[in-house]
C-alpha cells in the first residue's frame, strides 16, 4: 500500500513531479522568520519526548485540540506529557483538511521515518518510538537543523536582548547560520503607560543611554541596532495590527515625551499614534542606512480571550484575523520614505486574505529599479500558510507582480519539527507550475521554469538577504 506521504505527495501531473524532484527537492533552507529559541540551539538541546518538541507552545495544535473538545488540563495544563500526546492523537484524525493533518504526517515521515497515520490506535507506538529517538544525539537541535539542510535561521529577538546565545552559536560553527532579528514591537507605545516606562528602563540598561528626551530614545534604539548588526543581524520585523499614521508635529511630540518620561504623573497616551508614527519612520530610515531588510506582519487581532490570557499569557492560541483597513496608511508610509530615497528592502505580510490584492499591488508602487523585487509581498502567513492560502498568494502575485522574483517560504514557527513546511510550499509551487504546463498555459520549458522554482525556493532569498 502506498504511504499517504509518498514521493509524489501533492504533485498531480508528470510536469509537477519532474519540477519538484529535479529542481526543488534537495535545495537548502533559508528560514528568515521564525520563533525558535536561540538558547535551545546554543545548548544543543535534546528533548525528552515528542510532546515537549511538538506540543509545547504550539498554538496551532492547541486551537485544534480546544475545537475538538479537549480540556485545557491536557493542552496547557498540568497533565503529564503522555496524556497530552494522547489527546493530540485523538484530535489528529479530526483535523482532516486542516493543514495540521498534512504537517503532522510530513513531520513524522521526514524526521522519524514513520509512514503510519497518527490515530488513537497508533499513538503509543509512535510516541515511545519517537521519544526514544529524540533522546539520542542525532536528534539534538543542531542535528535536526542539519537533517533538514537548514542553512540560515533568523530568530525573533527583542532589541534589549544581549544575544548571548547567538554569539555562542557563532563561536562554535554549527553549520547553520543563526542570526538575530530586530523585532521592535515593545518599542511602540501601547495603551499601557506603566509597562512602556518599564521597557524604557530596559532600553536604557542595554544601550547605556540615559533616556530623558525623544532624541535620547532614538539614540538608544540606534545603539541597539548597531549591536545587533555587529552580531550578524540582516533583517528586522514588526508585529503590528496596522501601520500607525505619520502625521505628527515633532516639536509638540518632543516636548510631550520629555514631560512624560521625566514625570511619573504625566500622561503621554494621547500622543501614542503620533509617537508610533515617528518611531516607525526613524527605524525604517536606519534599516535603509544599514541595507537591512524590514518585515511588516500586519493584521492580527491578538489575545481575544481574556480568560486564557490571564491564565496562560501571550501566545495562548487566542489570536485571529483582524479587519483593519491598511491601504491608505501603508501607502503614505512607504511614499514618505520613497520621497526621501530612504525606503529599505521591505517585506509586507497580510493576515486577512481580503487584502491579498491590496498588499500585492502596493509593492509594485515602490519598486525602485535598483534591486529586483526590492519590495516583496511575503509568503502566506499564519492562518493563510496552508495549501489554499499559498495557492491564492502565488496566483495573486503571479497576476499582479513577478512571481519569479518572490523570496519564498518561512516557517514562522516555534518548533524544531516545522521545517517540512518549506517542502510543503515547494510541492505546491511545483504543482501550480506543472499544472499550467499541462494545460498549455506555460511553455514546456522545464529548464527555464525549473530555474525559476530554484530561485523562488532558495536563491532569491539568499541574494535578497546577503547580496549573493
Amino acid at each position: 500500500m502506498t504511504p499517504f506521504i509518498n514521493d509524489d505527495f501533492l504533485l498531480q501531473n508528470r510536469f509537477a513531479i519532474r519540477l519538484y524532484h529535479e529542481f526543488a527537492e534537495n535545495l537548502p533552507i533559508i528560514d528568515y522568520h521564525n520563533h525558535l529559541s536561540p538558547q535551545d540551539i546554543s545548548d544543543n538541546k535534546k528533548f525528552e519526548n515528542l510532546t515537549q518538541i511538538w506540543l509545547e507552545g504550539d498554538h496551532y495544535k492547541w486551537r485544534a485540540m480546544r475545537a475538538n473538545g479537549v480540556d485545557e488540563h491536557y493542552i496547557s495544563g498540568d497533565a503529564d506529557d503522555w496524556e497530552k500526546f494522547e489527546k493530540w492523537a485523538e484530535t489528529v484524525p479530526n483535523t482532516m483538511r486542516n493543514p495540521l493533518y498534512h504537517w503532522t504526517h510530513l513531520e513524522l515521515k521526514r524526521y522519524f521515518g514513520i509512514n503510519k497515520l497518527l490515530t488513537p490506535d497508533t499513538a503509543k507506538d509512535i510516541y515511545f518510538k519517537c521519544s526514544e529517538m529524540l533522546r539520542t544525539e542525532e536528534f539534538s537541535t543542531q542535528n535536526l537543523l542539519r537533517k533538514m539542510r537548514v542553512e540560515v535561521v533568523c530568530t525573533t529577538d527583542d532589541p534589549t536582548d544581549k544575544l548571548h546565545y547567538h554569539k555562542n552559536i557563532q563561536a562554535n560553527s554549527i553549520g547553520t547560520k543563526v542570526l538575530p532579528t530586530f523585532r521592535t514591537d515593545d518599542i511602540f507605545l501601547s495603551n499601557n503607560s506603566l509597562k512602556f516606562k518599564k521597557y524604557i528602563k530596559k532600553l536604557e540598561l542595554s544601550s547605556s543611554v540615559k533616556i530623558s528626551t525623544l532624541i535620547d530614545f532614538i539614540e538608544a534604539i540606534k545603539m541597539r541596532l548597531d549591536y545587533f548588526e555587529a552580531a550578524g543581524c540582516v533583517i528586522s520585523d514588526y508585529g503590528l495590527s496596522e501601520i500607525p499614521p505619520i502625521d505628527f508635529n515633532i516639536d509638540i511630540l518632543s516636548n510631550e515625551f520629555e514631560a512624560w518620561v521625566n514625570d511619573e504623573n504625566s500622561d503621554f497616551l494621547n500622543m501614542a499614534n503620533q509617537f508610533n508614527g515617528l518611531i516607525i519612520l526613524q527605524l525604517s530610515k536606519l534599516y535603509h542606512e544599514k541595507d537591512m531588510v524590514q518585515q511588516f506582519h500586519l493584521g492580527a487581532i491578538r489575545n481575544n480571550n481574556s480568560r486564557l490570557l490571564n491564565k496562560i499569557g501571550y501566545d495562548a492560541g487566542c489570536d485571529s484575523i483582524g479587519d483593519y483597513s491598511h491601504a491608505e496608511r501603508l501607502s503614505a508610509f512607504l511614499n514618505a520614505l520613497d520621497k526621501e530615497k530612504k525606503l529599505a528592502k521591505t517585506i509586507l505580510y497580510n493576515l486577512n486574505p481580503r487584502d491579498n490584492e491590496v498588499f500585492s499591488t502596493m509593492t509594485g508602487n515602490f519598486q525602485m529599479g535598483d534591486i529586483p523585487g526590492k519590495i516583496q509581498w511575503g509568503s502566506a502567513w499564519w492562518f493563510l500558510d496552508q495549501k489554499d492560502g499559498m495557492e491564492k498568494q502565488i496566483n495573486t502575485l503571479s497576476n499582479t507582480g513577478l512571481l519569479s522574483r518572490f523570496i519564498g517560504m518561512i516557517t514562522d514557527s516555534r518548533s524544531f519539527l516545522s521545517f517540512p513546511r518549506h517542502e510543503y510550499f515547494r510541492r505546491i509551487l511545483c504543482n501550480i507550475i506543472g499544472t499550467d504546463i499541462e494545460k498549455g498555459f506555460l511553455p514546456n520549458d522545464i529548464k527555464f521554469l525549473g530555474e525559476m522554482i530554484n530561485n523562488i525556493s532558495y536563491f532569491n532569498s539568499r541574494k535578497y538577504l546577503f547580496g549573493k
